[in-house]
């Protein structure tokens, strides 16, 4: 398959039962709604979709339901998120096998690793296999920032390195790696409450946590925004801004997946130590779904443009 890190690609959530096993069919539901409304590809196992709870097991069998659903369409991509580096080499030569056909790549996991020590890691992972790689760079929420000269460095040594998750927060960031690097790396913001602003200075794609609740609504804004069809592309952004600020919270997972009720595309069974949000809190993420499910937009022809 022949793919580029562009457009809309969901960073998944995973469905589970009542009785804390996978609900595949759930997922299958909600993969199908992606791929209908047109992402451009399939992230499976980051924070949104709990892999810190998940074993193995359930994360080879994520992977290949979506790459049935898939069929070659679109690329099915997987996250790496561990401690040792070994881990994280096993972790990607698993992916490969199970035949993934791209990685989410985090620095290292709870040791804060200094500049160095983060390329090494990277340069062992992307050593150990072919699979193209997209370094996540979220020193918001991970405290390690991986900067430019930290990619120059990658770029040059590790060739499947070529895309980077754009999370510092700072709009600023995609055109200054874009003055750096060119087309040699490839830009996707990771902020839903970033999206249009980054797709209008050039990213040129989106990682994207509410697309899991509203896919058709995400893939418009990329598609008529990247089109110059801004006037339609704000329309429906400002609707949505107070879903996407759903994202940019410690309980982003749980309010997301009370978002994906909603719509009818997931259900609210999170895998502890999370739990279902309760009281005031519930009752406000709810007022924020109940007033944008009421003011739903009716959405412009988009698909030509993607």
């Amino acid at each position: 398959m022949e793919w580029t890190w562009q457009g809309v690609m969901p960073a998944l959530t995973t469905k589970f039962t009542d009785s804390d096993e996978l609900d595949t069919g759930l997922f299958v539901k909600n993969v199908r709604a992606q791929m209908a409304a047109g992402v451009s590809g399939l992230i499976l196992g980051g924070t949104l979709g709990e892999a810190s709870t998940l074993t193995e097991k359930e994360k080879d069998t994520l992977t290949l339901v979506a790459l049935k659903e898939a069929d070659g369409r679109i690329p099915v991509i997987v996250n790496i998120a561990e401690q040792r580096t070994s881990d994280a080499v096993q972790a990607a030569r698993r992916a490969a096998s199970n035949g993934a056909q791209g990685l989410m790549l985090l620095p290292p996991m709870r040791y804060k690793a200094t500049s160095r020590e983060t390329v090494a890691y990277f340069r062992a992972v992307a050593d150990s296999t072919d699979l193209p790689i997209l370094i996540y760079n979220n020193p918001v929420d991970y405290g390690i920032e991986v900067t430019p000269d930290m990619f120059e460095e990658l770029l040059s040594t590790c060739p499947t390195v070529g895309a980077v998750k754009e999370s510092t927060r700072e709009i600023s960031n995609v055109t200054r790696l874009r003055n750096r690097f060119g087309d040699r790396l490839r830009i996707l913001t990771g902020v839903d409450t970033l999206g249009l602003e980054s797709i209008l200075m050039g990213a040129d794609g989106w990682v994207a946590g509410l697309v899991c609740a509203y896919p058709a609504e995400t893939v418009a804004v990329y598609a008529l925004g990247k089109a110059g069809r801004i006037a339609e592309a704000r329309s429906i952004y400002q609707w949505f801004l107070p879903l996407l600020e759903l994202d940019i919270s410690p309980q982003l997972v749980q309010n997301i997946k009370l978002a994906e009720v909603a719509t009818g595309l997931g259900s609210e069974q999170v895998r502890p130590p999370r739990l279902p949000l309760e009281g005031a809190e519930r009752e406000r993420v709810m007022g924020i779904i109940r007033k944008a499910m009421a003011q739903r937009p009716e959405l412009p022809q988009y698909k030509q443009y993607l």
